[in-house]
């Protein structure tokens, strides 16, 4: 017997059992030319993204040419396959149907449940998705939250790119570097407008609650560290924007750092409840202040400041800004951009974007992403079995 392939090892791990259910109750007068079953023609779209292809006419070429392939997918290994008109019909409905969101979030769980997901860290962050329809000028844009349109922002170098398409936002483990929520939107979609529902759907797909969510300073807003503050009990960890500002908050340094009376960034002494402790710096040894640790106050212990997160949740994080703790956390950002380029490169996140609408750019997001973390369960599984087997 043949081993079995990788895109058998892949699809075992998915259950198309409730898609197969709302599919079938939506659509029981359209079951294609020659009733081929659901479940083969789902296997086949998530072979497309295994296979990097970009579209359905490759897929169709594939199946009439490969006849291991065509079984793999659930097809008679001789018999004839679904047209391309057949799939895009069936494309149309999985768009329409949105079933696959709960297929992820099932993938994410069993993620989590498998101890492949960390989930203390979230990394959220949004990249660019191009549309495979025509651009059309600023002025004649339909601006109704599901057109594509034109968006702007700074890629990694600091370059400026501008685009016409949509928007992918994505909340992703940063041990994997597995996304655990997702959203497509217009371009022109302020990333921040999009935190609150990529938080509540992490937290939603989640069994376990993140302690930190980490963003860019493109998420720099107060109302999104009071929502994580509040409702979430967590921290956010995001680079002050100082929007062009001249001079920092009075008392403070740039990085919200208390500055004492005679003018020196007081020295961080711990934090924790939401509360950071400082200082004084020439008690501290980090600076020689010709008036003493006398001038604020009268304890050789020297002066004391606290201060609080909710006093001011976007200026006071524990840890505090600057920290070696906070850098640390920060740099774990890095793994959602990754998971962008794993996306892009090696599943066609891009490339095989041959669809048009937002219900079908996001459908075409949801194979690659479920695709992705069935890819890492099926390893893991894999490995599990061949040491089972080896003892």
């Amino acid at each position: 017997m043949q081993p079995r392939s990788r895109l058998e090892i892949i699809l075992a791990t998915l259950d198309f059992g409730p898609i197969i259910i709302a599919l079938s109750k939506n659509n029981e007068q359209r079951r294609g030319p020659i009733g081929y079953r659901i479940e083969a023609k789902l296997n086949a779209l998530i072979a497309m993204r295994v296979y990097n292809m970009s579209s359905f006419t490759q897929l169709v070429e594939r199946l009439n040419h490969d006849p291991v392939f065509r079984y793999d997918c659930g097809f008679e290994a001789f018999g004839k396959v679904p047209s391309i008109a057949t799939f895009s019909r069936f494309y149309d409905q999985l768009a329409n149907s949105e079933a696959l969101h709960e297929l992820f979030k099932q993938q994410v769980k069993e993620a989590e449940t498998m101890g492949l997901l960390d989930t203390s860290s979230i990394a959220i962050d949004a990249s660019k998705v191009d549309a495979n329809e025509k651009s059309v000028p600023r002025k004649d844009i339909k601006d109704d939250g599901q057109s594509a349109n034109w968006g702007s922002k700074l890629d990694t170098n600091g370059n400026q790119i501008t685009w016409f398409g949509y928007k992918l936002h994505i909340a992703a483990d940063v041990k994997s570097e597995l996304p655990v929520a997702l959203s497509i939107t217009p371009a022109s979609t302020n990333d921040g407008i999009m935190a609150e529902s990529i938080i509540k759907e992490c937290s939603d797909n989640l069994n376990s609650k993140p302690q930190y969510y980490l963003m860019d300073a493109g998420y720099d807003q107060k109302s999104i560290y009071e929502l994580i503050r509040k409702d979430y009990k967590a921290q956010a960890i995001i680079p002050l924007n100082h929007r062009g500002a001249k001079e920092p908050p009075e008392g403070l340094d740039w990085d919200a750092t208390p500055i004492c009376s005679a003018g020196y960034r007081m020295t961080y002494w711990g934090g924790s409840n939401g509360v950071n402790k400082f200082r004084c710096p020439h008690v501290m040894g980090k600076c020689d202040c010709p008036f003493g640790s006398s001038w604020c106050s009268d304890s050789n212990y020297g002066m004391v400041v606290k201060t609080r997160a909710r006093q001011d949740s976007r200026l006071f994080t524990v840890p505090h800004r600057g920290t070696s703790n906070w850098k640390l956390l920060y740099n774990k950002r890095t793994g959602v951009e990754r998971c962008f380029g794993r996306l892009k490169k090696h599943l066609g996140l891009e490339t095989g974007l041959n669809v048009q609408g937002i219900k079908k750019v996001k459908t075409h997001a949801y194979l690659s992403v479920i695709t992705m973390i069935a890819s890492v369960v099926a390893i893991n599984k894999n490995k599990s079995s061949s040491a089972f087997i080896a003892a």
